[in-house]
């Protein structure tokens, strides 16, 4: 199931592997539902919702027998897809956004364009391999799902830090914030696509 009213999206995604529901609305105040079945990842998403202003209600199960790899990506996958639904044809969008945020000795900054052009540059050195259930290669799954299904390109880059759990909440709080300024509508430009080819 597909809906789209305005600013807003609910998609459903199922699987072999996963079924997966993401409903939000860019305008919302930063509610959450989350239950993904690892309990960091939760954590995280929590921060897209409470920091990027999103209400975000995300219900996954995925074969957590296995590994949360699946679960991870096709959260990433079914979040884009229902990013690339509620904003339509991007009009009136500021199109850029861009954050730094610290936590402690951690400090990561994500830039993001609503291109319509999926790419994604990560440059983050975990200093761990897994922060409780959420194994830390699968952040990098997240975000390139998200990309690739949004069309957005993002660049992150963790420009310093020791804990990982720091790491990953600056690299999450930044991606938020950045996603609430490309998000917002510039009242000036409210008509406009925001592109000299006047589509994206």
């Amino acid at each position: 199931m597909t809906t789209t009213p305005a600013r807003q999206a609910d998609v459903s995604r199922n699987t072999a592997e996963t079924q997966i529901r993401v409903s939000l609305n860019l305008d919302g105040t930063g509610q959450a539902q989350l239950q993904t079945g690892i309990g960091f990842f939760d954590h995280m998403l929590d921060q897209i919702a409470r920091h990027g202003l999103i209400d975000l209600t995300i219900e996954a199960k995925g074969d957590l027998h296995i590994d949360g790899h699946h679960t991870v990506e096709d959260v990433g996958i079914t979040l884009g897809q229902a990013m690339a639904l509620a904003v339509g044809d991007k009009r009136g969008l500021r199109r850029y956004g861009h954050a730094y945020v610290p936590l402690d000795e951690a400090l990561s900054r994500v830039v993001v364009d609503f291109s319509g052009r999926p790419g994604l540059e990560m440059h983050v050195a975990f200093k761990a391999g897994a922060i409780g259930q959420l194994d830390t290669q699968l952040v990098y799954e997240f975000f390139q799902g998200f990309v690739n299904h949004a069309g957005v390109t993002l660049h992150i880059d963790n420009l310093r830090g020791e804990n990982a759990h720091h790491q990953c909440e600056t690299i999450f709080k930044a991606f938020a914030r950045a996603l609430r300024m490309a998000l917002e509508i510039d009242p000036r430009a409210a008509h406009m696509i925001p592109s000299t080819k006047g589509s994206l």
